[in-house]
């Protein structure tokens, strides 16, 4: 599956701006009450690279880091920032990253990843009736 020009556009280092109803999307994903607070306080940065037909996303703070490899449609094995298990496929539609995951109790979860026309990365994220967004601007 190969990349469009806007998924490519993802490529590179962003810095966290905002975000809403985080809080919400990690209870509904089961994180548990001490780690939804610590990552309130977390502005990750994220690294986002591509080698051939492999991708690596990374998630850097001072709290937690966390990184995986993947082939876009291909099902991988993850381990989420909060310890769970899951597994994923990314698949790329059009210009946009669809990240689904689901967990050992069979609940799915999608996060989807795009630059917008201000070359802001957004992040939706969908888990259950819960929407959350987040986004990021490109690191210098």
């Amino acid at each position: 599956m190969s990349a469009s020009a806007g998924i490519r556009k993802l490529i590179g280092s962003w810095e966290y701006v905002d975000g809403e109803h985080f809080d919400d999307y990690m209870k509904e994903i089961g994180v548990g009450f001490a780690l939804r607070q610590s990552a309130k306080l977390i502005k990750p940065k994220l690294v986002i690279s591509e080698n051939g037909d492999k991708w690596t996303f990374k998630s850097e703070s001072t709290l937690k880091s966390g990184s995986y490899e993947f082939t876009p449609g291909v099902e991988f094995d993850e381990t989420r920032l909060d310890g769970e298990s899951v597994k994923s496929t990314i698949r790329f539609e059009g210009d946009k990253w669809v990240h689904t995951m689901r967990d050992k109790n069979n609940k799915e979860s999608t996060v989807t990843r795009w630059v917008d026309a201000q070359d802001q990365h957004q992040i939706d994220m969908k888990a259950g009736d819960v929407t959350a967004r987040r986004w990021y601007k490109r690191a210098d």
